[in-house]
């Protein structure tokens, strides 16, 4: 049964890279000539995809962050499966992005002539130091079981002295060190997560000509989505990928579903403000905006896949099942795919209407319209990244120890 799983499993990402692969080539050869936005409507499909993983992300690392610096020990067992999520999760964010740039070639320009009263500038340089704290944190905690490694023969002994730096086992010192290097980080990663993400939503926010996102509201709504979405994911993952099923991973799962009720109600009560306010005399142009998104032509993304399928069966699942790992890695699960829903309805409806009126029809033009849904081209490139994510993901879970049985040192 297993034999056969891991082969359909085979099957589908073969599939699944085969369909993306021929819009990562259209992408390369062509530009964005067949994606669907045009001179209006300029962020579609692949900047909602970049905003969702790099949710996820944060939202991994934090749940990590409450290991390595206040100790929880719930969830000590999966601290380096928290800090692997989050880094490929951030990996597919960046390609995401740099798929969408105009010149791809040009990235680094941000680097080397940056502009620092662009609020853009500074989420690169926040990204890049939240990476790099990523990768170090994560080399610090698997240190221990790669110099291990180092007894060994073949491949894996040369893999662990090259990975741990290290020509045997660790002592006591150098594991002392480790542990207190991988508080420090973590404690420093906190703010910088918050930062970094909810200087995303201020991305948004800051765009003062449109109203939609205009509210400052918009970047606390981006870190519940993160801790929601990233701590459904990671429910989803331990539930389904963790190798011992005793007690202690239950009680983890069961930990991990009570934290996800409370911060998926805490993000539908946020909603429900920034929804309920400026619509609660019915007049203004984010009401007509709303008023669009909830019963215009697209009403089933909000009220079918994210408030039905990502709010209210995960709700219900959680529950009536809480003590049941299924249960909580199907919520999880539901939670993480159709947060997807909530980022294209934050990035698109605030691009839909003509910031000057006549505008649309003022002139006439293919790319000047201000209507979008996603080209297959584009949705071929998201699934190309979704393929990358997937194949970094059962590389790691495969090679590397990440689920380690002591995480947190007394």
């Amino acid at each position: 049964m297993r034999t056969s799983f891991k082969a359909a499993a085979l099957v589908l990402w073969v599939g699944l890279m085969l369909f993306g692969g021929a819009g990562l080539v259209e992408r390369l050869s062509n530009g964005h000539q067949s994606a669907a936005y045009g001179s209006y409507i300029v962020w579609g499909l692949w900047v909602s995809a970049y905003i969702y993983f790099i949710g996820l992300s944060a939202g991994a690392f934090l749940l990590s962050s409450m290991i390595y610096v206040f100790g929880v020990r719930q969830l000590e067992r999966v601290g380096r499966l928290s800090l692997f999520v989050a880094i490929v999760t951030l990996f597919m964010a960046l390609l995401s992005i740099w798929f969408d740039l105009g010149r791809m070639e040009r990235f680094y320009r941000v680097f080397t002539s940056p502009n620092f009263s662009s609020m853009m500038a500074w989420m690169v340089w926040l990204y890049t130091a939240y990476f790099l704290l990523l990768l170090a944190e994560f080399w610090l905690v698997m240190r221990p079981d790669l110099a291990r490694w180092t007894a060994e023969g073949g491949l894996r002994g040369s893999l662990g002295r090259l990975l741990a730096l290290s020509g045997g086992p660790l002592t006591e010192e150098q594991n002392a060190w480790g542990s207190h290097w991988v508080k420090v980080l973590a404690a420093v990663g906190i703010p910088l997560a918050i930062a970094f993400h909810g200087g995303v939503g201020a991305l948004f926010g800051t765009v003062s000509a449109r109203p939609y996102w205009h509210t400052p509201l918009v970047p606390i709504l981006f870190l519940t989505g993160a801790l929601v979405s990233g701590g459904g994911l990671m429910a989803f993952v331990v539930s389904v990928f963790w190798p011992q099923r005793d007690e202690g991973y239950r009680q983890t799962v069961a930990f991990l579903g009570r934290a996800i009720l409370g911060l998926l109600a805490l993000d539908l009560i946020l909603e429900w403000a920034e929804f309920s306010i400026p619509m609660w005399y019915g007049i203004g142009h984010e009401n007509d905006l709303l008023m669009r998104m909830l019963f215009g032509e697209f009403w089933w993304v909000f009220w079918v896949v994210h408030i039905g399928l990502g709010s209210a069966l995960p709700l219900v699942l959680l529950l009536a099942k809480p003590e049941r790992p299924w249960a909580v890695g199907l919520a999880g699960l539901l939670i993480a795919l159709t947060f997807m829903a909530v980022r294209l309805n934050v990035v698109i409806p605030g691009l839909i209407e003509p910031t000057l009126q006549g505008l649309q029809d003022a002139f006439v033009h293919p790319r000047l319209i201000f209507s979008y849904v996603p080209s297959l081209f584009e949705w071929q490139v998201t699934f190309f990244i979704v393929g990358v994510g997937l194949a970094l993901f059962y590389l790691g879970h495969r090679f590397l120890p990440l689920t380690g049985e002591r995480e947190v040192q007394a």
